[in-house]
């Protein structure tokens, strides 16, 4: 694969987002920055509901925090699971190897981060995701 600036041509992940001019690169453009921007808001929501959960968890009784606890680890792995899978998804988006797609995909995670990461260190806690 190579670095490109094509504008037609290009198949974004699956052989069904194949576009073929330059309109349909800029309705893709604009779909790749709403998805990066939903990652940052899941993260966001990820966050949300852990610090909910600190919470909530410790105003129940002794002898009901432990399935609270369970059910939320559950929940907790959920979240975390569709994470993963999202970052891989935009990973693989940006590695198409186009410059527009790219810049895209940039976009939309520094919309995302304003948008939903006032509260959040600008540094990430995992190495890859």
């Amino acid at each position: 694969m190579l670095f490109t600036w094509d504008t037609t041509n290009l198949c974004i992940v699956f052989r069904q987002w194949h576009v073929r001019s330059t309109t349909s690169l800029l309705f893709s453009l604009l779909a790749v920055v709403l998805i990066a921007v939903g990652y940052e808001a899941l993260r966001a929501l990820s966050r949300r509901y852990e610090d909910t959960l600190a919470k909530s968890v410790q105003a129940l009784p002794r002898q009901n925090q432990g399935q609270a606890d369970q059910r939320a680890h559950i929940i907790k792995a959920v979240l975390y699971a569709l994470q993963n899978f999202y970052a891989f998804m935009l990973m693989l988006v940006f590695m198409t190897y186009n410059g527009w797609v790219m810049i895209a995909v940039t976009l939309g995670a520094f919309i995302g981060y304003v948008t939903f990461g006032q509260k959040t260190s600008a540094t990430k806690d995992n190495a890859c995701h």
